[in-house]
């Protein structure tokens, strides 16, 4: 089920990156971000509620509310920095930019979660790291 899921967010990613090329055209690119989030904030609580989640508020941790604010913060950078890299760039040559977070994110999962680095990843890392550089240039 993960791999569907996995596979789903790319599609719904991939489509993001080009309804929002669209979309952005003559608005200010944190306005777009915030016009998208708050979309995102409304979908996201219709389903907290439609799945009877929010009884579980209570008990979330001081420590995972600290690493869910981060990870917003995070996701927040991000999403303004990619609507504006977006505006000014080619979205075939951003998103590619973009997915390195594949190659960071395998990286920082080595380094701070302690997971496996095998010489596979390794390699997949490295062809992940070369395709963006053949794909931008």
């Amino acid at each position: 089920m993960w791999m569907l899921l996995a596979f789903l967010s790319a599609v719904f990613a991939a489509l993001t990156s080009i309804l929002a090329k669209i979309g952005i055209e003559g608005v200010n690119s944190n306005l777009a971000t915030a016009i998208r989030t708050f979309v995102v904030l409304i979908m996201a609580w219709a389903i907290v509620f439609a799945t009877n989640a929010q009884s579980g508020i209570m008990e979330i941790s001081k420590k995972s509310w600290a690493f869910l604010i981060l990870s917003g913060l995070a996701t927040g950078a991000s999403w303004l920095c990619y609507y504006r890299a977006i505006q000014l760039g080619e979205v075939s040559k951003v998103v590619p930019i973009d997915k390195l977070s594949v190659v960071i994110t395998l990286i920082l999962a080595f380094v701070f979660l302690h997971e496996s680095f095998t010489p596979k990843s390794a390699i997949g890392t490295v062809l992940i790291a070369a395709g963006t550089l053949v794909m931008v240039m």
